[in-house]
Formats: C-alpha cells, sequence, structure tokens
C-alpha cells in the first residue's frame, strides 16, 4: 500500500482534470522547482501542516465505484514521490482510470510510472534554453524535454500546455516554442494565461498578462491538430 504518499489536497469530484471524465485529484505535496507563476505555491515544501492520509482516499475510492471514472494525481510534482507508482496501481484494482498532472522534472521517475497512466497533462515550461527563467533550476530545460520525449514515445494519451506570462516568455519565443513542439510530433497544445493570484512572484501578479495578437494564435493553431486557448 502507498502508505508514505503525502498528499497536499483532495478534490472528490471535478470535470476539467481528465479530459471528459469525472475525476477527483489527489494533490501530491513537494516540488522541487519554484516555477514564478506557480498557482500552487502551499504544496512546493515537501510536508504541509494540513495532510490527508492515503488510507481515507482509498476508503473514499471504494464508495465512488461506478460514479467517478478517473483518479487524477497532480501536484507539486507527483512523479517525485516514490510511493506514486504503488497508488496508480491500487487505484486501477480499484477500476478507476489514471490521469497525471506533470512537469517533466525527472525523466527516470516519469518513465517509472507511464505505463500505468491513461492521460498526461503536460507541462512544457518554455523553450529548453529558456526554462530555468522559469524554473529557478539548473539543467530544468533538459529534463522537461526529455521527459516529453518519453510521453510522446509511450503512446499514453496526453495534452501538452504552457503557461504564458509575457514577462518571461514573449509571442515571438512562444511561436518558436510552438513550431519546436509541432516538430517534436506533438498533436495537442494549450496555452494557458497566467492565474495572477496566489503567484510564487509575487512581483508578477502585477503585470500584464494579456494573451497576445490573434495573428499568433492563428499561426500557432495552424500547427496542431488540437489548440486551445484557456483564459483563467
Amino acid at each position: 500500500m502507498a502508505e508514505q504518499l503525502r498528499v497536499g489536497g483532495f478534490v472528490p469530484l471535478t470535470t476539467l482534470d481528465f479530459p471528459d471524465h469525472l475525476s477527483c485529484v489527489v494533490f501530491c505535496q513537494g516540488c522541487a522547482w519554484r516555477c514564478r507563476y506557480c498557482h500552487n505555491p502551499d504544496l512546493i515544501p515537501p510536508r504541509a501542516e494540513q495532510m490527508h492520509s492515503w488510507d481515507s482516499i482509498l476508503e473514499f475510492l471504494a464508495r465512488r465505484q461506478g460514479l467517478l471514472e478517473a483518479v487524477v494525481f497532480s501536484g507539486g510534482e507527483a512523479t517525485l514521490q516514490h510511493d506514486l507508482k504503488t497508488a496508480m496501481q491500487e487505484v486501477k484494482k480499484l477500476g478507476f482510470k489514471v490521469g497525471l498532472h506533470t512537469a517533466g522534472i525527472n525523466p527516470k521517475a516519469l518513465e517509472r510510472v507511464l505505463p500505468y497512466c491513461d492521460w498526461v497533462g503536460f507541462d512544457v515550461k518554455a523553450l529548453v534554453e529558456d526554462t530555468q527563467l522559469i524554473t529557478g533550476v539548473s539543467g530544468s530545460g533538459q529534463a522537461n524535454w526529455q521527459c516529453l520525449e518519453l510521453l510522446l514515445a509511450s503512446g499514453v494519451d496526453y495534452e501538452c500546455r504552457t503557461t504564458v506570462h509575457w514577462d518571461l516568455i514573449d509571442p515571438q519565443r512562444l511561436l518558436e516554442l510552438a513550431r519546436r513542439l509541432s516538430t517534436a510530433g506533438v498533436a495537442h497544445f494549450i496555452v494557458q494565461h497566467v492565474r495572477t493570484h496566489s503567484m510564487l512572484d509575487g512581483q508578477l501578479t502585477e503585470r500584464s498578462a494579456n494573451l497576445g495578437t490573434a495573428a499568433l494564435w492563428q499561426e500557432i493553431s495552424a500547427l496542431f491538430s488540437t489548440f486551445v486557448r484557456r483564459n483563467d
């Protein structure tokens, strides 16, 4: 049993976090990156004051069999927890599909759990050479893109999404990012408007986060089978 899974938050019902599925979300505690626009900074430390036991979540899931369709593991960064694989296996045994939200921090950790995933929401932070500006961690761009390669090779259903704040990525760099993703084989791409509350870097909150021009979005859209803009 995944008794050591550190869970910092739990949402019992959502229609947003796994496309076309009624799901619950398990927010795993802890993250190795410090993304400046992170809207869940309370999930960054390895432990929090209020934690949810994995046993209690399994009990909840046992009562929701036939009602919920999937369990989504989010964070923080869920793949950094050693017990995630076991937790996914336990969810599968109960008859639920497994979704994963990940920033692609550690290729080996992602590779370990991909076989148990039915769908992955993958955060592409930026171009390889620009990623450290967002995460504050050296080598994060290489790790992020290596994880993307693993995901695309796995055949698991996915969406790739990039959070946009124009202080961190300008329109031309975003277009270049979209081109590189398309060349890499990404078919499903989402641009997310930055959430301007509860961000890790408070200075970003007061700055413009407009969504660019229609021409930019048309050019990006033409590169993918599916392109969506989310304005939170």
